[in-house]
């Protein structure tokens, strides 16, 4: 299987590469792209609060009386703390699904991959599931969190688009 960013052998474009010369594997320039509405706002807003009420206790810090002094490093090193924190709850906005005639290229939390259609066996939503999968030969599939049954009719809305392009394409 070909990873996202690396080369392999593929259908050349209307120019053509010239002999030798690998052709980059991809999405295109009009790709469909999916992202999922309820857990981009929930990660965004849950990172706000964390921040504000990081930074609250921060101010507050010097203020209460616990027996323990508290210094601006401690009060500086709390809101680092809620950044880190609110970084972490960031990490849950970056799932997206591209995908045009030629393949999907799949970001979950940590990795990007990408599968030309010709790899994909089809695009599956098992009742009960949180999220779509695209299955692979040899029983193996992907989750794609970019498309959750928390969204809706806009997951709908995705899967069919996203099996259109893997009939139009394999």
């Amino acid at each position: 299987m070909t990873g996202a960013g690396e080369t392999g052998a593929g259908a050349p474009d209307a120019g053509g590469p010239t002999a030798g010369e690998p052709v980059a594997q991809g999405i295109g320039p009009d790709p469909v792209v999916l992202r999922p509405r309820i857990l981009l706002i929930t990660a965004w807003v849950s990172a706000v609060a964390v921040v504000a009420i990081f930074a609250v206790v921060a101010y507050l810090m010097p203020e209460v009386d616990t027996g323990v002094y508290f210094r601006a490093a401690d009060q500086v090193s709390m809101l680092v703390l809620g950044l880190l924190i609110a970084g972490g709850l960031l990490l849950m906005a970056r799932p997206r699904v591209r995908a045009d005639s030629g393949g999907i290229e799949v970001r979950n939390v940590w990795a990007s991959h990408w599968y030309p259609w010709s790899e994909v066996e089809g695009i599956a939503f098992p009742d009960g599931a949180s999220w779509a999968r695209i299955d692979l030969p040899d029983d193996e599939y992907l989750p794609v969190i970019a498309v959750q049954a928390v969204d809706r009719q806009l997951a709908v809305r995705g899967i069919r688009t996203l099996r259109g392009l893997h009939q139009a394409g394999h």
